[in-house]
């Protein structure tokens, strides 16, 4: 996952760092500085305290550069998580509509991202796509279907 971040993303530098908050998997403090000099990223961790299945507490840390503690949050990610579970079937937990075949399971992700981005209208009618600047309009599952791209 990292490395397809690294690939898509345009590379930070100092006077324009990459902010990511994670949760407190520390995995992440070891990836990251394989791809990213400390310098060119903000990172910091939520970790969530559960008891009984109810959080009782949110420790926020800094791990790289200096986030503002009010700024580490991971809800933005957790509401794209629920919403990919809730219109991909293959995504729910405990489902008879698991994928067999993890390239079913890509394909699947891949097809959701791109009617995310491209062509499910936002504010004013803007697609995510055309609010980064990616494209002119909403494209149509005809364009989806009909545009040819050389590889």
């Amino acid at each position: 996952m990292i490395e397809l971040m690294y690939h898509r993303l345009e590379l930070p530098f100092p006077s324009n760092k990459l902010e990511i908050y994670t949760d407190g998997n520390d995995d992440y403090t070891y990836v990251f500085p394989e791809y990213y000099a400390n310098t060119c990223i903000i990172y910091g961790q939520l970790i969530k305290i559960k008891k009984g299945g109810r959080l009782v507490k949110k420790i926020k840390r800094p791990i790289f550069g200096d986030p503002r503690l009010e700024d580490i949050e991971t809800t933005e990610i957790e509401n794209m998580n629920g919403i990919m579970r809730e219109r991909l079937g293959r995504l729910v937990r405990k489902t008879k509509c698991f994928s067999k075949d993890i390239q079913m399971q890509w394909c699947a992700l891949q097809l959701f991202q791109f009617h995310w981005n491209f062509m499910n209208r936002f504010r004013r009618g803007a697609t995510p796509a055309m609010l980064e600047g990616l494209a002119d309009a909403p494209w149509t599952w005809e364009n989806f279907l009909t545009t040819h791209y050389a590889v």
